[in-house]
């Protein structure tokens, strides 16, 4: 686990974007360029085979009425030394929220995982058991290796199903940009991560992940993407850079905590927090139904065709990155049609 970068309070938009761009999570999110381009495809494929393609937070395969959602989680190694219940809890919760970002429901995982501390490794595993029995996943076994020597490393694979997928190749101009995020929680100890689930009810927690399959089958949302260790912004080009789109983000308008400062929010880890891509007309519907769960939704910005994405704070506007001249991941799919 990493500590969030914190620079004075009294900061220029120019000095905190600065910031975040150099960030060790953004560099490893563009280090992704790397297997982008060994796995980059020809571009004049159909739609569902796209939805299968990497880009979205999980691969989503036909399977006739339904798409079956396919995604892993690797967890940083030094996390899993040193919270290993933390680590096992969290490698299930985003895989959870990934399935949920493609407007499914999830059923079930795989684990994989080495330790060379047999203790540590128990506890690895309690809390990949206890995230599983709060989201209501089946168990299906996986891969261990306990020995001296080993590593400690985990990787966490989900599957899920989806009737009507939410998906970054739906983002397009003229959406509303809105984030969904539960802000009854608290930070864990110096790190990025925002916790809200701790003594929160497994039903209420199934609840507020259900919005968003039950707010997809509506037709009401067009893409979801869920907040990563790149923070909003990182995770925000990602929704963007599949279909070449850009965004304005106004900073004043996020949910945020009432303690939080602004460049530690911005690199949060949310335990729930999705960025959203709506038409503009369902707006009202899909607040309520997230603040109905206990969830702060607030409509934050916009999608555009630009490429970029310009950042607003107060009466200032400047441009965090163009993805036309300088690619993120690497994975775009721009001259695709619906």
């Amino acid at each position: 686990m990493g500590k969030p970068l914190l620079i004075p309070a009294k900061h220029s938009l120019d000095a905190l974007l600065d910031a975040l761009r150099d960030t060790p999570a953004m560099h490893s999110k563009a280090s992704i360029q790397g297997p982008a381009t060994a796995l980059r495809q020809s571009r004049q494929q159909d739609r569902d085979t796209l939805y299968a393609l990497p880009g979205d937070d999980t691969a989503a395969i036909r399977c006739g009425d339904h798409y079956q959602l396919l995604a892993i989680e690797g967890m940083i190694p030094r996390f899993v030394e040193q919270a290993p219940w933390f680590a096992g809890w969290s490698a299930v919760m985003a895989n959870v929220s990934d399935i949920a970002a493609m407007g499914g429901r999830a059923t079930a995982v795989v684990n994989a995982y080495w330790h060379h501390d047999p203790a540590c490794a128990d506890q690895v595993l309690a809390g990949i058991r206890d995230a599983c029995r709060a989201y209501g996943l089946i168990l299906a076994g996986g891969h261990t290796s306990q020995a001296t020597g080993n590593p400690a490393a985990l990787a966490v694979a989900i599957t899920g199903m989806a009737t009507h997928l939410l998906s970054t190749l739906h983002v397009a101009p003229g959406q509303v940009l809105a984030l969904a995020v539960d802000l009854n929680g608290q930070w864990h100890a110096d790190t990025p991560y925002w916790k809200a689930f701790e003594q929160v009810p497994a039903e209420l927690l199934r609840r507020k992940l259900e919005v968003l399959p039950t707010l997809a089958e509506a037709g009401l949302l067009q893409a979801a993407k869920d907040i990563s260790n790149a923070g909003l912004l990182g995770t925000l080009l990602m929704l963007l850079e599949p279909t070449g789109c850009g965004a304005e983000i106004d900073l004043d308008q996020l949910p945020r905590p009432a303690d939080g400062d602004l460049l530690r929010w911005l690199q949060a880890f949310p335990s729930f927090g999705f960025l959203l891509s709506l038409n503009a007309e369902d707006w009202d519907s899909v607040q309520v139904a997230f603040t109905a769960e206990g969830i702060s939704c607030a409509r934050i910005g916009s999608i555009n065709a630009s490429a970029r994405l310009d950042v607003c704070q107060a009466d200032h506007v400047s441009t965090f990155w163009d993805l036309a001249s300088t690619p993120f991941t690497g994975f775009t799919y721009p001259t695709q049609e619906p």
